[in-house]
């Protein structure tokens, strides 16, 4: 579901890693993002919380759109958000 934000929350963000899934990957990702996923636990050293979050990128193939993602530990997501691809 894709819901307003408070402004005042946003975060500077940087990607630094993407990973583009078929739809039905993609499906399955954002209905259960509470999932352990082979992909986060790859990338998972490369994110980090800071002045500028460092963010895996996942979208569905042949999308803009996708969902950042900051992981708390090897595939557990800390925090996720709605990316416009903008």
């Amino acid at each position: 579901m894709k819901i307003p934000h408070d402004i005042n929350e946003e975060q500077d963000y940087e990607i630094v890693a993407r990973v583009s899934l078929g739809a039905i990957d993609y499906q399955n990702f954002i209905t259960d993002m509470a999932a352990d996923r082979r992909f986060i636990e790859d990338h998972h050293t490369q994110c980090e919380m800071g002045s500028v979050w460092k963010c895996l990128l996942v979208q569905q193939q042949g999308k803009n759109d996708g969902v950042l993602v900051v992981p708390a530990d090897r595939c557990y997501i800390k925090y996720a958000a709605y990316y416009t691809g903008l």
